[in-house]
């Protein structure tokens, strides 16, 4: 990170603008190598990728990327188990989650599994009756229905006590990604390459990847035992569909062999041969050229929101069923559950907004906002929204019948997860658990105050972090620039997300010279602008555009004054033509 861009220290949302530049022999070695244009390889070398690296990275391959299964602790175990009850025909049970890796790993393991022939049976803890993870009562039900191995996937690994239930009755296999405290349960195997004894170097994955690693080394299992000599291998590539969908969506780092499970996925994606997601993209009404975008703001809310507010495993039965006209029935149902998860939300983001803005005035450096009869289904999403607007790791709960049941979101460098752990440990909370940069946890009202105090103290570090992130620019650009041309170019680097964002550039000097409220409640800004001179005009938008300083300067035209606007260069399709537009995230005045 560098000085300011163009002198930014202060923009109209509030932010500095950073440079973030690479090696420029990098970057020239880069374009000359690969032949591209030399900001590709300038972007390319700001994200660290090296001469020799760089053509894997733009074409990545799962014959390039995909590691050793192996590699990960107890991994060799669990396919041994999981190939046995294969060829014994054993009914296994799928144990998952209500979140959209939950829902993925766990269809990616039923599908796989009922293709072998295996029968399954499948079980979605209710967020609010059972809560998050294994509980005993579910898991001696699945036993009782047959079950004789257990697979968990996205839970398991803080579930020692509860797994013990079925000790000596079922086998267990926890695949998970969660951040380990301890020793593993006592069980067959647990496959998580954030287990403390875990040396594999895979703690990008989200569950969804150690399923289809868990898959593959069950595969390979039953080829030296010689069970496929009369039969067909599974296309485990068609897999790779739930993998895209929910590593984008449990926002892990699209870098490395993620990068190759979103490319490819994204690919199996287009060709719409699982119904369930193909209707979802169908209600959705999501015409453009799929890409990481349409995981997570198109299809993971809706598959989320059953798991938030209706029934958990809705999203599940939506990616199994084989069935479009069932499909499309599911499809519109979590449309309209996520319709109402929207109005819950707004229901409780005013109260919860203005409690962290008292915070934050005070100085506090985690903020923990409650209230009485929030749901629990949506308070993550409104700790993120928090977590945006100030840039503090931000903690939400909702209060029913004498216990609180929170989520909480965090900032880069602040370990709101370990935090949780610990805070648990401490004797603070019922439950907690979580990574990084997202937990869970539940509490009693008169811990409230004393699990505030820990996390301040826990997290003290992020009191010195400004109040608005900083925003990281890789180029700037003259309106005249902005073309379809480059913006193509740009999207070589996609799949954007955590990890890998998507290019923010800045536009010199431009000037508005129309702007319109479009959209949803004319929520979003339309704007037309050329250079000082004249020339071209490169039409932007802005979305989530209510109010505020930055939206009340594109709709005033800045008054004629030009404004640098931050933001990302994309080449839209419309009717047959492309046309560059620029997507307007801040803005300064030149």
């Amino acid at each position: 990170m560098g000085e300011c861009v163009l002198g930014v220290t202060s923009s109209l949302s509030g932010r500095r603008w950073l440079w973030r530049s690479g090696e420029e022999r990098v970057a020239a070695g880069i374009a000359q190598k690969l032949g591209l244009p030399e900001i590709v390889g300038r972007l390319l070398s700001a994200r660290n990728i090296g001469i020799g690296d760089a053509a894997t990275f733009l074409e990545p391959t799962l014959r390039a990327l995909l590691p050793d299964p192996s590699a990960m602790t107890d991994m060799d175990a669990a396919a041994e188990r999981l190939a046995d009850a294969i060829r014994r025909g054993e009914t296994v049970a799928v144990y998952g989650d209500y979140d959209v890796d939950g829902a993925c790993s766990a269809a990616l393991m039923v599908g796989f599994l009922r293709g072998l022939g295996c029968p399954v049976l499948h079980h979605v803890p209710d967020r609010i009756k059972e809560g998050y993870g294994p509980n005993a009562p579910a898991l001696l039900s699945l036993t009782q229905r047959g079950a004789s191995l257990i697979v968990c996937v996205d839970c398991g690994t803080a579930a020692a006590a509860e797994l013990a239930a079925v000790a000596g009755v079922a086998d267990v296999a926890v695949l998970d990604h969660h951040k380990a405290e301890g020793p593993p349960p006592a069980i067959l195997a647990t496959v998580n390459p954030n287990r403390l004894d875990d040396t594999s170097g895979l703690g990008m994955l989200c569950a969804a990847g150690v399923a289809f690693l868990t898959a593959i080394a069950t595969v390979r299992a039953l080829r030296r035992l010689g069970f496929f000599a009369a039969r067909a291998e599974p296309d485990l590539m068609a897999l790779l569909d739930l993998v895209a969908l929910a590593t984008v969506c449990d926002v892990m780092p699209l870098t490395g062999v993620n990068r190759a499970f979103v490319c490819q996925g994204l690919k199996v994606m287009a060709r719409r041969s699982r119904p369930g997601i193909a209707a979802l993209l169908d209600v959705t009404q999501a015409r453009d050229k799929l890409n990481a975008a349409t995981c997570g703001y198109a299809l993971g809310p809706r598959i989320n929101a059953g798991g938030r507010i209706s029934e958990a495993d809705l999203g599940l039965r939506l990616l199994l069923t084989e069935d479009r006209i069932e499909a499309l029935a599911l499809a519109e149902t979590l449309e309209a559950v996520n319709r109402t998860r929207q109005d819950v939300e707004a229901g409780i983001m005013e109260a919860a907004m203005f409690a962290a803005e008292t915070q934050v005035a005070a100085g506090r450096a985690a903020l923990l906002v409650t209230g009485q009869g929030w749901h629990p289904g949506v308070v993550g999403i409104v700790a993120g929204r928090i977590k945006e607007r100030f840039n503090r790791p931000a903690c939400v709960a909702g209060f029913n019948d004498g216990l609180g049941k929170g989520s909480g979101r965090s900032v880069p460098g602040v370990d709101l997860g370990s935090a949780v752990i610990a805070a648990r440990q401490a004797g603070l909370l019922v439950t907690g658990g979580g990574h990084a940069m997202a937990a869970g946890f539940s509490l009693l009202p008169e811990r409230l105050a004393d699990f505030h105090a820990f996390l301040e103290d826990r997290l003290s570090a992020a009191s010195a972090m400004p109040r608005a992130a900083d925003l990281i620019v890789e180029g700037t650009l003259a309106v005249s620039g902005a073309t379809t041309e480059v913006a193509r170019h740009l999207e070589r680097l996609a799949p954007f997300g955590s990890g890998n964002e998507e290019p923010t550039l800045v536009l010199n000097r431009a000037r508005v010279v129309r702007a319109d409220r479009v959209g949803r409640e004319a929520g979003s800004i339309r704007a037309f602008v050329e250079g000082e001179g004249g020339g071209p005009r490169l039409k932007t938008m802005m979305f989530r555009a209510r109010e505020g300083a930055l939206a009340d300067a594109l709709m005033a035209r800045a008054n004629g004054v030009p404004l640098h606007l931050a933001g990302h260069l994309r080449a839209e399709e419309w009717n047959g033509s492309v046309n560059p537009t620029f997507i307007v995230s801040d803005a300064a005045v030149a």
